[in-house]
């Protein structure tokens, strides 16, 4: 019997990328930057990401071995979750704040709710917020680089941009990362480069990013003027999280209008916590408000099905 007219479940449409080509891909993606990190910190920072990466993994296996479910961790998400959590993690963190911070990523955020697909906000970046609520002595020492001609006393680009003015920061110093931060956030180079291959690849929407980036951009424009604005876009990990941590699959909105107001919110939150706030950074925060956020994003964003009916009560 012929099967033209064979009928299947949905979807219909599918794409030959599989979940782990996209986890490999975004870590391809990732690594220009955590190897910058090494190159400026030192090789705590390659132990603190590679703490990361094992225990997430690890974590993610043990958790599902216990309660008899498939072992996903071949998907490389559990990967993904470890780099982005190291990268967020200052380069002088011990190692068991990286092994705390992934087993609450995975565990508590990832796997209590359902795996992947199943959280509501971006595990690396909740577990960031709980260690640096837990931990803050530890989580707010962000070190100089090696290369720093003053690595006591300079300060971080973000606290000296929190007084309107770039002072003496050196704008190709903050593009290749020779200043203050966490690991994986400084070198600007390494991190644009990223995200240029995502969206290049289609593995990210541009909506988030450029929405992000523009609004906190126009934002800091109008406050403290065009040099301070440019500088604000390179300080921080305003890069990291547009690219890497706003742009999430599981946690950003469906639509294409939906995506564009989480990225204004994101750059909103952030401008308001940067500028008015004792805190000098806002992104982490302003991701997580945006991904509580994104279910009533879409619920009012979404097309209504072709064809459907209106209700008559």
């Amino acid at each position: 019997m012929q099967k033209n007219l064979a009928v299947t479940s949905s979807p219909h449409l599918r794409d030959s990328m599989s979940t782990q080509r996209i986890m490999q891909e975004v870590c391809l993606a990732l690594a220009p930057a955590g190897i910058a990190g090494i190159i400026l910190f030192g090789m705590n920072a390659a132990v603190l990401i590679a703490a990361s990466v094992i225990t997430c993994v690890v974590a993610e296996y043990v958790w599902q071995k216990l309660n008899h479910q498939t072992v996903t961790v071949a998907d490389w998400s559990a990967v993904v979750t470890g780099l982005l959590l190291a990268y967020n993690l200052p380069a002088t963190a011990p190692v068991w704040i990286a092994v705390v911070g992934s087993i609450i990523a995975i565990v508590l955020v990832k796997q209590c709710f359902g795996g992947i697909g199943g959280n509501f906000m971006n595990p690396a970046l909740t577990a960031r917020a709980v260690l640096f609520v837990s931990w803050s002595g530890i989580m707010a020492s962000y070190p100089q680089t090696r290369f720093a001609a003053d690595a006591v006393s300079s300060a971080t680009p973000l606290a000296t941009l929190g007084g309107g003015t770039v002072g003496n920061l050196s704008f190709w110093n903050l593009l290749i990362g020779n200043c203050g931060g966490v690991i994986g956030e400084t070198c600007k180079i390494a991190l644009i480069l990223g995200g240029a291959y995502l969206i290049w690849r289609g593995l990210i929407d541009w909506r988030i990013p450029l929405a992000f980036i523009g609004t906190a951009f126009i934002c800091f424009l109008l406050k403290d003027g065009l040099q301070v604005a440019v500088y604000e876009m390179f300080a921080g990990s305003l890069l990291l999280g547009a690219f890497f941590m706003a742009t999430d699959y599981v946690t950003s909105p469906v639509t294409h209008l939906g995506r564009v107001i989480m990225g204004v919110g994101c750059g909103l939150i952030l401008f308001i916590i940067r500028a008015f706030a004792s805190y000098p950074e806002g992104c982490s925060f302003a991701i997580l408000f945006m991904n509580v956020a994104t279910p009533l994003i879409d619920r009012f964003t979404t097309l209504k099905p072709f064809g459907e009916v209106k209700k008559h009560g």
